[in-house]
C-alpha cells in the first residue's frame, strides 16, 4: 500500500504524518479515513478548490488531471505546478508526500 507523508500544517496536522491508503483510493479519502480533516466543501465532486494540495513527491505516479480539475486549480489559493484536488488524485502503487496550503477559499469558514 502507498504511503502519503503529509508535511506540518498548523491546523490538520501539526506535526505532519503518514498515513497509507489502498492503491485507487483519492488523497482526500486517505485522509480523512485517517482523521486528517481536510477541507472538501463540495464532498469530493471535484466542484470546488477546498481540497487543494501541492505534491511534493510522487506527482508523476497519480493520474492525470482531467479538464475539469485543471480549471478549478486556476481558482485554487497557492497554487502550483505540482498543484492537485485531493479528491481527484487517485493513489497509484508509488508513495506521495504532499503539503496542504494554509489557506483555501472557502466561504463558508471565512466568517469564523
Amino acid at each position: 500500500m502507498p504511503i502519503i507523508k503529509i508535511l506540518p500544517h498548523p491546523e490538520y496536522c501539526p506535526q505532519g504524518t503518514q498515513v497509507s491508503a489502498p492503491a485507487g483510493t483519492s488523497i482526500c479519502e486517505a485522509l480523512l479515513d485517517n482523521n486528517i480533516n481536510i477541507e472538501h466543501a463540495c464532498d469530493m465532486v471535484c466542484a470546488c478548490t477546498t481540497c487543494h494540495v501541492v505534491v511534493r513527491e510522487g506527482f508523476a505516479s497519480l493520474n492525470e488531471l482531467d479538464e475539469n480539475e485543471e480549471d478549478l486549480l486556476d481558482r485554487a489559493w497557492g497554487l502550483e505546478p505540482q498543484s492537485r484536488l485531493s479528491c481527484q488524485a487517485i493513489l497509484a502503487q508509488q508513495d506521495v508526500t504532499i503539503e496542504i496550503p494554509k489557506y483555501s477559499i472557502n466561504h463558508a469558514k471565512e466568517g469564523h
